[in-house]
């Protein structure tokens, strides 16, 4: 068919693109966070696979962010595309999305789909021609070996839908953490929140399989991506899962990375939390960084951390920025887009950070097979 014309609350955490949405639409400029190398950038005119709670909330992300155009959107069923696309006013629907990445309406495309069908897309998607930019996590670290692979073979970027990889504040943390807290020895993040609907695709193992370990563990293990020093090799790995009684889905989950030189990274994940915390502490020989909140920024974008140092009091810091890591996040899509030299960054995060997943996961599963054995 052709195409027709601070603490997070907990409805934040539901959509962290929705709190970046809105906060998006105050301020006025932005740098990129990544420049390329005297690369022009042009206008990526996006196409959104799927028409669910995140693809909504990242509509008006797109619009606001510079170098970028929402162009297309694809549903299973034309009604629904319809209506996105009136709401949002967006030009063409379609009820395929394969039909959509063929078409000249568009030159990127944004994967707002469960995790069971992503890869496909994403694929398909990169045949086609279109940059690619998927909602995490993936069902495996060889479904990104094989999203990566065909993103190279056909010249297009990827990257995922990560927001706070992209603030300003992610960059400054890292830059500084040696200077600030000396050598790491630890990593702890908590992500998590209540969430007690049970029809809520979250709780589905057939369409999340990792359930909150994908959801909201992609986050842990993301910090410890961006936090930690990338050439630390991982030692061991413990996980312990928790499961919802009604549905069996993984409703949460806690353990510990340990990787080589004594290094650590604990984390605690979860929809089974009385309240919403997403927390990182980052601990080194001479002093502490907390990062509360760390996937979230103030309403004009600026975020905050604070650094302690032994023995005196904390001082807290403000990263300023025009826009939210959602903005900036489709910026340096942008970016990558323009520039090949800049998309291996991207790419070789992903692969980090659903390594670390699938090697929670299957700790996680593995305890569990334990504990079944025992008498």
């Amino acid at each position: 068919m052709k195409a027709r014309t601070h603490s997070p609350t907990r409805r934040e955490f539901m959509s962290v693109a929705v709190a970046t949405a809105l906060t998006a639409r105050l301020g006025a400029t932005s740098r990129v966070c990544q420049e390329p190398t005297g690369k022009p950038i042009r206008t990526l005119k996006w196409g959104v696979v799927g028409t669910g709670r995140i693809a909504n909330s990242m509509a008006g992300v797109i619009k606001r962010a510079d170098h970028s155009a929402l162009a297309a959107v694809s549903s299973r069923r034309m009604e629904t595309a319809k209506k996105y696309a009136q709401r949002h006013e967006v030009a063409q629907a379609f009820d395929s999305w394969a039909e959509m990445i063929s078409s000249k309406a568009v030159d990127a495309i944004y994967v707002a789909t469960p995790t069971s069908v992503r890869e496909e897309i994403c694929i398909a998607a990169a045949r086609g021609g279109k940059h690619v930019l998927g909602e995490k996590p993936f069902a495996s670290s060889a479904s990104v070996g094989r999203i990566v692979a065909a993103c190279r073979e056909h010249d297009v970027a990827f990257m995922d839908g990560t927001h706070f990889s992209h603030h300003p504040r992610t960059a400054k943390v890292k830059a500084q953490t040696k200077k600030w807290v000396g050598t790491v020895s630890l990593l702890d993040s908590t992500c998590a929140f209540h969430l007690k609907d049970r029809s809520n695709i979250r709780y589905n193992p057939e369409l999340e399989p990792m359930g909150a370990i994908g959801d909201v563990g992609w986050y842990n293990m993301r910090a410890a991506v961006e936090y930690l020093p990338p050439e630390l090799k991982l030692e061991s790995v413990s996980a312990v899962l928790r499961r919802d009684q009604e549905t069996g889905a993984v409703k949460g989950g806690s353990g510990e990375l340990r990787f080589a030189g004594g290094v650590k990274s604990t984390w605690n994940c979860g929809f089974d939390a009385i309240s919403a915390e997403m927390d990182v502490r980052i601990v080194g020989s001479t002093g502490e960084i907390t990062i509360g909140g760390f996937l979230f920024q103030n309403p004009d974008g600026s975020a905050d951390l604070s650094i302690r140092k032994k023995a005196s009091e904390p001082e807290n810091i403000r990263v300023e920025s025009n826009k939210p890591g959602s903005v900036l996040m489709f910026e340096d899509m942008a970016a990558a887009a323009a520039d090949p030299a800049l998309r291996r960054r991207w790419a070789t995060a992903t692969e980090r950070t659903q390594r670390l997943l699938d090697s929670i996961w299957k700790a996680g599963l593995d305890a569990e097979t334990r504990e079944s054995r025992d008498p």
